[in-house]
C-alpha cells in the first residue's frame, strides 16, 4: 500500500515549532533525532495513534528557505486538520492561543474554520459531514 507519510514544513526553530505543534495544536512528537550536519529529523503527527501523515519540521538552511517560512502555499490554505469533534478542538486551540482567521462555518461538507500556525501557514480545522 502506498501513502504520503510525511510533508515537509519549513520552520525557523525546531524547539519553538515542536512546542507549537504539540502544545497548541495537540500533535504528538514522533521523532527528534540529531543529524551529523547539526540539523535534526523532527516529525510530529496529529492525534495519539500512528498511521496518519506526519509533518517533518525542517529548519530553514538559507535565505531562500527562510523566505518560504509561513508562506509555503502562497497564502492559500495548504493543510487540513480533520477532527471528530470540531467544537472541542476549536475551543482547546483558541484557549492555547491559536489564531483563527474566521468564525466557524457550517458547510455542506462539514464544520470548518481557517487558522494560522506559528509561522502564518493557513490551515483548515475541519470536521467532515456525515
Amino acid at each position: 500500500m502506498r501513502r504520503i507519510a510525511l510533508v515537509t514544513l519549513v520552520v525557523d526553530d525546531y524547539d519553538e515549532a515542536v512546542r507549537h505543534y504539540t502544545e497548541a495544536l495537540g500533535f504528538r512528537l514522533v521523532e527528534d533525532t540529531p543529524r551529523p550536519d547539526g540539523s535534526r529529523w523532527v516529525v510530529v503527527e496529529p492525534g495519539t495513534e500512528a498511521g496518519g501523515t506526519g509533518l517533518l519540521l525542517a529548519r530553514a538552511k538559507d535565505e531562500a528557505q527562510r523566505g518560504r517560512i509561513g508562506d509555503q502555499t502562497g497564502g492559500r490554505v495548504g493543510f487540513f486538520l480533520h477532527t471528530d469533534d470540531f467544537a472541542r478542538d476549536h475551543a482547546r486551540m483558541r484557549a492555547a492561543g491559536v489564531t483563527f482567521l474566521e468564525e466557524p462555518r457550517h458547510e455542506p461538507y462539514g464544520s470548518v474554520a481557517v487558522f494560522q500556525d506559528l509561522y502564518g501557514n493557513r490551515w483548515d480545522l475541519l470536521q467532515p459531514a456525515g
